[in-house]
């Protein structure tokens, strides 16, 4: 039988996202931040191939929750329900901020993945959750963005002009 007492670890996930607000999410990313961080995607992906869209969710749905849906199955169900991996060049990348279990994953498309070690993201990932746990979340995700940037840059360099597949206004959900 599966019962919260079976789950006190399950309890408490769900305790914690049921208490996240959106005033709490955007007391953490404000509407100037989501601004810069928008000029950072839009300005870096002038210069590589990449699209890179910005997911902050406050909490997950506790259906989600109490199926154990952990923050790299719900950034990978994200990568799909956005269309992220359904870019030109298979340059997609997701960075995916889950407030209130305090996570981030980044999702690539198989054309980066094919380039960049998943070790790479991870680092950029732990650099991101510990600004977060500073409260730099202004600071943190756009040196995120610039070193997602960097890294398209230089392996997925800008051939010219074109068409922009993904919104760069992060989403919050």
């Amino acid at each position: 039988m599966d019962t919260a007492q079976n789950n006190p670890g399950r309890l408490k996930r769900s305790l914690r996202h049921l208490l996240s607000t959106r005033t709490e999410a955007a007391r953490l990313f404000p509407p100037a931040t989501l601004e810069a961080i928008a000029e950072a995607i839009t300005a870096g992906e002038q210069t590589h191939r990449g699209e890179v869209r910005l997911i902050v969710e406050k909490s997950l749905p506790l259906s989600a929750v109490w199926d154990a849906i952990s923050n790299r199955q719900r950034a990978l169900a994200l990568f799909a329900d956005y269309g992220i991996w359904d870019t030109e060049d298979n340059c997609g990348i997701l960075i995916y901020v889950n407030l209130a279990d305090h996570k981030v994953d980044i999702v690539a498309d198989r054309g980066i993945n094919r380039r960049i070690e998943p070790a790479t993201w991870q680092a950029i990932c732990n650099t991101m959750t510990a600004g977060f746990a500073q409260g730099r979340f202004h600071d943190a995700t756009l040196d995120a963005v610039q070193q997602v940037n960097g890294l398209l840059r230089q392996h997925f360099p800008s051939n010219g002009a074109r068409p922009n597949e993904l919104p760069d206004k992060p989403l919050m959900l």
